[in-house]
């Protein structure tokens, strides 16, 4: 998972300064501003990409809850506060977590633990959609390069994946998109592709030869086929054979 942009929010120096270093302790999140007026920190999250938000609820200038309403833009919240009444009212508002003053380093983890699976879950659900559209429409919608690319399904040799990404290897061209496996697989046709090994996803149509435990792809590539995967694949693929 990329790093999550967090912005602290805090009417307190105190708060703010301890919050800065728990951030810091964390290899997942990136501490992009902190912000003790509450306007200036609306002013910033709407004109920047922000993921998360640590934000105190009671505030001379404006509470966190409304805050948060007056955000054009709707990153995870978590809010943080010495009075636990606020509770109800924060998570109407889809708050990923309370967190009650005083709390240690370990409470700070568990709540970017809840805003981990958040992203998750909101990511898989895209990608759900996305899906939909894209067996609809024949083609992936991927982003590559800092751009967002459409790749129909028929120019699709195979897909390698190489941990939080995959390489989706074309007729004529490349692209390398944050992506995990398990996703890919769900967003490509069934019926047109087969996932063969944990590392690689093939177009049935480009398949051209089978060896031992690997297969041989339109324009030459390999690709390994596991030993649980074969059976199948040669019924499948290799059955008027």
């Amino acid at each position: 998972m990329e790093k999550l942009n967090v912005v602290l929010i805090d009417d307190e120096n105190l708060a703010l300064e301890l919050n800065s270093r728990y951030v810091s302790n964390c290899a997942e999140l990136n501490l992009c501003g902190k912000f003790k007026n509450p306007l200036d920190a609306i002013a910033y999250i709407n004109a920047n990409p922000v993921d998360l938000i640590f934000v105190d609820i009671e505030m001379p200038q404006l509470k966190g809850i409304d805050l948060v309403k007056q955000l054009n833009k709707k990153p995870a919240v978590v809010f943080c506060t010495a009075y636990s009444e606020y509770a109800a009212k924060a998570f109407d508002l889809d708050a990923v977590d309370y967190l009650v003053k005083p709390f240690g380093f370990e409470r700070f983890l568990r709540s970017v633990e809840k805003v981990k699976e958040y992203y998750e879950i909101r990511k898989s659900k895209d990608h759900e959609k996305e899906s939909e559209i894209s067996n609809d429409k024949g083609f992936l919608v991927i982003k590559a390069d800092h751009k967002m690319v459409r790749v129909p399904f028929n120019e699709i040799i195979y897909v390698e994946g190489l941990g939080e990404y995959v390489k989706i290897i074309c007729e004529n061209s490349k692209y390398v998109t944050f992506q995990r496996m398990k996703i890919m697989e769900e967003m490509l046709p069934a019926s047109n592709f087969k996932r063969i090994h944990k590392s690689y996803i093939v177009s049935l149509a480009h398949i051209q030869s089978m060896q031992a435990h690997s297969l041989v792809m339109k324009g030459g590539g390999m690709v390994q086929v596991s030993r649980d995967k074969k059976e199948e694949l040669v019924k499948l693929v290799f059955k008027n054979g």
